[in-house]
């Protein structure tokens, strides 16, 4: 299992160099992490409230 996750991580961090500025690799690993958890709804709101509840406004 932690492998998995290590590889999802590398592959995130490898697809955030491609972003450029740091501030957008954050907002690119929640929506990618979003996206593989088992949530019904797939929009960002859903996914932004799974992954960070109190900050889910803020996230979306």
């Amino acid at each position: 299992m932690r492998e998995d996750v290590d590889e999802f991580d590398a592959y995130l961090n490898n697809l955030a160099q491609a972003l450029g500025h740091a501030d957008r690799h954050a907002g690119l690993k929640g929506y990618c992490s979003g996206l593989v958890l088992p949530l019904s709804r797939k929009s960002v709101e859903p996914m932004a409230a799974h992954i960070d509840p109190l900050h889910a406004s803020a996230k979306h």
